[in-house]
């Protein structure tokens, strides 16, 4: 089971360096490379995707897309490359041992840092609607619903962070414990139902924080 939580692969002046960093830069080189191809090859089926995003958070959100679309859309594209990464094989390294490719989600440091971008998200959207002053008289509206709001907005971080790794990781041990146990094709639905756990998580996770964010714009105009 050992294998299902991140591990250091080097240190950098002294700073240890998990799987799930080095995951995470060779899943970013994929997602590169792979929006370079599609984009000369197959145009439209980036365009669906945007399509797709648009529709989804202007829908959700109940405004235009367009100033939101780049942080939820990278949310949305990000999130589901981590969660679908672990279903790709090892790769060998010089020294003859084998990389395996994890999932960057399964530290719970990325979902951390992805609820982090959120909470932020929300302040700064609402701040440039309304500016610092207003959002925060809107948000203290009355004076005794401030400390209600922080708590309300760090307990959905949490919750954001929590969602999205404990879904991720129950789902990888389930995978793990059941090829340890029938490592045939017995487990072959189960890597398909994990890859559409990940799609739906990243799903999920941006819808949420479009109603955050669009939360914050209504406070801001009120």
């Amino acid at each position: 089971m050992e294998g299902v939580f991140p591990r250091a692969m080097f240190t950098i002046l002294g700073i240890p360096v998990r799987d799930t960093i080095v995951s995470t830069w060779i899943m970013m080189a994929i997602i590169v490379g792979a929006a370079a191809i599609i984009g000369r090859r197959r145009p439209m089926a980036l365009e669906m995707l945007v399509d797709f995003l648009i529709d989804t958070i202007s829908g959700v959100m109940g405004r235009p897309a367009g100033p939101y679309l780049p942080l939820l859309g990278t949310l949305a594209i990000f999130i589901a490359f981590a969660n679908l990464l672990s279903i790709l094989p090892t790769i060998p390294l010089p020294n003859g041992r084998m990389f395996p490719i994890v999932s960057p989600t399964r530290d719970i440091n990325t979902p951390l840092s992805l609820a982090l971008v959120v909470f932020f998200s929300v302040h700064y959207f609402g701040i440039r609607a309304k500016g610092i002053v207003g959002y925060f008289k809107a948000m203290a509206s009355p004076i005794f619903m401030l400390p209600l709001e922080l708590v309300g907005q760090l307990s959905r971080t949490l919750s954001l962070t929590l969602r999205l790794f404990g879904n991720v990781l129950s789902t990888e041990m389930i995978v793990a414990v059941i090829f340890a146990l029938v490592p045939l094709i017995v487990p072959l639905p189960l890597v398909a139902f994990s890859m559409l756990t990940g799609v739906l998580q990243a799903y999920i996770f941006t819808v949420l924080a479009t109603v955050y964010i669009g939360a914050g714009l209504e406070a801001s105009e009120q």
